[in-house]
């Protein structure tokens, strides 16, 4: 067998593995988005057919972390090409977590089903959630594009979504506090919030692959921590 016909084999197979990260990303960005107009609308149907939905997902990450062992078991990559297999296993992990944030979303949209809402928060939610499904779309086209420039922007971003959620999360302890027959509710809405807190995170973990992929380094992390007076309130849906 040739080597160029070695190359161009090895080629076919990353750029295979590379498209089905890129529909993971778009089925995850669905999810994300249907979550939130299941916990806006109170619509449980919706919030069932995510939580079903995350199967797919978990099948693609698996499909693609065993696609990209084989590769790096059958070839052996330059160091560019390593880095690409690399970040690509790295992202599939990064969607995966964030289609099970969507999946949890929706659970807990189920349980409260029913419940009266605290004050504004579900479109305060609302708000959260588009802002962190642009992070996400942002950086798998920054990673497309091989864009390190925006990928930086991303990381940057993270930081406002982290005190989107501390403000949120004030907010639903003071009504918390002031009456005790929000808690139950209240608690349910703070761990959406978190979850979809965590999206940024990981939003941020997908623009640092492409930061890697572009220059073989990872970024420092001289980010602030979160708040950490919403250490106590994290829970295994994390």
């Amino acid at each position: 067998m040739s080597e160029q016909h070695i190359v161009s084999s090895f080629d076919r197979d990353l750029e295979g593995i590379q498209a089905a990260v890129m529909k993971m990303g778009g089925i995850v960005e669905v999810a994300l988005s249907e979550a939130a107009t299941a916990l806006k609308t109170q619509d449980v149907e919706l919030a069932e057919k995510v939580r079903l939905g995350d199967r797919l997902v978990d099948e693609l990450d698996q499909s693609v972390k065993t696609d990209a062992a084989s590769l790096l078991a059958l070839r052996s990559p330059t160091a560019g090409d390593l880095r690409t297999v690399l970040s690509v296993m790295e992202i599939s992990s990064h969607l995966e977590r964030c289609g099970d944030y969507a999946k949890n979303i929706s659970k807990r949209t189920i349980a409260m089903a029913g419940s009266v809402e605290i004050d504004e928060t579900l479109t305060a939610l609302g708000r959260m959630s588009k802002f962190v499904e642009g992070m996400i779309k942002d950086a798998l086209d920054a990673y497309i594009h091989r864009d390190a420039a925006k990928a930086e922007e991303i990381i940057e971003r993270d930081m406002e979504a982290d005190q989107i959620y501390n403000t949120l999360f004030r907010s639903l302890l003071t009504h918390m506090m002031e009456d005790h027959r929000n808690i139950a509710v209240g608690m349910h809405l703070h761990f959406i919030a978190k979850n979809i807190e965590r999206v940024g995170d990981h939003a941020t973990g997908i623009a640092e692959q492409t930061i890697y992929l572009v220059t073989g380094e990872m970024p420092e992390d001289d980010r602030p921590k979160h708040d950490k007076t919403t250490m106590a309130f994290h829970e295994s849906d994390d």
